[in-house]
């Protein structure tokens, strides 16, 4: 029985039946070839947690910053290689990318700030801050980025 939305229980399972064809357009986009590019944003996204995890664990005491900051620059390696992969992509929706990007980015922003507030305020100094400092900007950074790419891969170009 179609409610209200127009959707059906089908519909509502993701089974579209026969009242859904997609245009060439919409197939093109859902079948194009892309970089790895939301792997490796995961990938750093995930390094950023084992070393902001691996710190947390052993403060207050004095930590081994070796792991963490190896944890650190692998995820940006690879935050690094995600930008040179996503600035070879031809026909890319650029615009609706940098829209998500930007506002995600000041939400993200945002929130590392206040997650940078927290660390001065608990008296962290030196390298720790220095590393933790890198880890936050890293996640303000990375994921927008996921979250702009994941959007506009499907969009067509503008």
């Amino acid at each position: 029985m179609i409610g209200t939305t127009g959707y059906t229980a089908d519909t509502a399972a993701g089974n579209r039946g026969d009242r859904y064809h997609a245009t060439g357009t919409e197939s093109e986009l859902l079948e194009r070839r892309l970089p790895p590019i939301a792997l490796a944003a995961v990938a750093a996204l995930v390094l950023v947690a084992i070393g902001g995890v691996y710190m947390a664990a052993h403060m207050p005491r004095p930590v081994s910053l070796a792991p963490v900051v190896g944890t650190t620059v692998a995820g940006w390696v690879l935050f690094v290689s995600c930008e040179g992969m996503l600035a070879s992509i031809k026909g890319f929706a650029w615009k609706t990318f940098f829209r998500i990007f930007l506002w995600a980015v000041l939400a993200y922003a945002v929130i590392g700030g206040m997650l940078e507030y927290i660390f001065i305020l608990d008296h962290v100094r030196g390298t720790v801050l220095v590393i933790l400092t890198a880890t936050l900007v890293l996640f303000a950074v990375d994921i927008p980025l996921l979250m702009a790419f994941s959007v506009a891969r499907y969009q067509p170009n503008e």
